[in-house]
């Protein structure tokens, strides 16, 4: 491995399946896709834009669940090998901190980073109904502490970086509206103790066709010795609607709102049934990324068409080459 993952740990039992020999793409994607069932669990119309994380000896997460009633859910669960879960048939209850936050309304998008022995879980929050950056902490994901929301209304995507940066924490977020947003740049926002916000800095607008109407951080950005890693979503308005794809840039290790790279093309789109065929078709929606710090393998789970939850597979040699050949910068 040429490139370096820093601050990450060995992942020998995190899943993968090698690269198909007659497979020319960057990403892969799991042959047994969707790795998580739209009606995995009873109260499920779907499951999907969930994170994982390496947890104990196995992994664990927050995830997505629209139930049959059609309300936004979050849900715990655990896996031994991150393809097997067992999902909670219960929504989280959160502990508030403070008894004048608002009570949980909706969920959604959730994701969920480990910073300074704790794991914060970020989400599309309603405050008074409308879409902010909801947060919350957990040690054992059964028990989980909200806090205050990062920003008021409207805002969308909110992906914590897993350290801080400048003596700050570090989060990037899409500023955005009330509806289902026909716009959207990715900006960063800088904080001293997770609960207020500012020092805000632009990083990226839409650009290319794929991505020319909007685009958002997906999961957690890995930090490399080139930079910081970040895979994310772009969405392109067809004459049939929206098409989600996503695509990888490379941010400034020590001012990451500066963009070093950032792919001209997207790395995965909606091609497969599971992709094209759902609730929302023409979708893929990137929210976790598992590396491997000794092989530099990553595995990414992403939302397919708003109804199931997919698995895909690469190596940070693999997209640092790509972006040193592809970047639109």
């Amino acid at each position: 491995m040429n490139v370096k993952i820093i601050g990450g740990t060995p992942l020998p039992n995190m899943p993968w399946q090698d690269k198909p020999t007659d497979c020319s793409d960057v990403l892969w994607r799991y042959t047994e896709n969707p790795v998580i069932r739209r009606d995995q669990i009873p109260c499920s119309n779907s499951i999907f834009n969930s994170a994982a994380v390496p947890f104990g000896s196995g992994f664990a997460g927050v995830f997505r669940v629209d139930d049959k009633a059609r309300n936004m859910q979050l849900h715990a669960g655990f896996s031994d090998d991150g393809i097997h879960w067992q999902i909670a048939p219960e929504r989280i209850e959160f502990v508030r901190s403070d008894s004048s936050l608002q009570p949980f309304q909706y969920g959604y998008d959730p994701r969920v980073c480990f910073i300074e022995e704790r794991y914060y879980v970020t989400w599309c929050n309603a405050m008074d109904w409308k879409p902010t950056i909801g947060m919350a902490y957990t040690f054992d994901f059964k028990t989980f502490y909200q806090t205050e929301n990062a920003f008021l209304p409207f805002n969308r995507n909110g992906v914590l970086f897993p350290r801080k940066i400048g003596g700050n924490y570090m989060m990037l977020s899409r500023p955005s509206d009330s509806g289902h947003t026909p716009f959207g740049d990715i900006f960063l926002s800088q904080s001293p103790d997770l609960i207020y916000w500012g020092k805000h800095r632009h990083v990226m607008a839409p650009s290319m066709s794929w991505e020319s109407t909007k685009i958002g951080a997906g999961p957690v950005p890995i930090e490399t010795d080139r930079g910081w890693l970040l895979f994310y979503h772009g969405v392109l308005t067809s004459c049939n609607g929206f098409v989600y794809s996503f695509s990888a840039a490379l941010l400034d290790r020590d001012e990451p709102w500066k963009v070093l790279k950032r792919g001209r093309e997207y790395l995965l789109s909606p091609q497969k049934l599971y992709e094209c065929v759902g609730d929302v078709p023409n979708v893929v929606f990137p929210c976790a990324a598992l590396a491997d710090a000794d092989t530099g393998r990553i595995a990414i789970y992403y939302g397919c068409a708003d109804t199931c939850t997919g698995l895909c597979f690469t190596t940070a040699d693999d997209v640092l080459a790509w972006l040193d050949t592809h970047s639109q910068i």
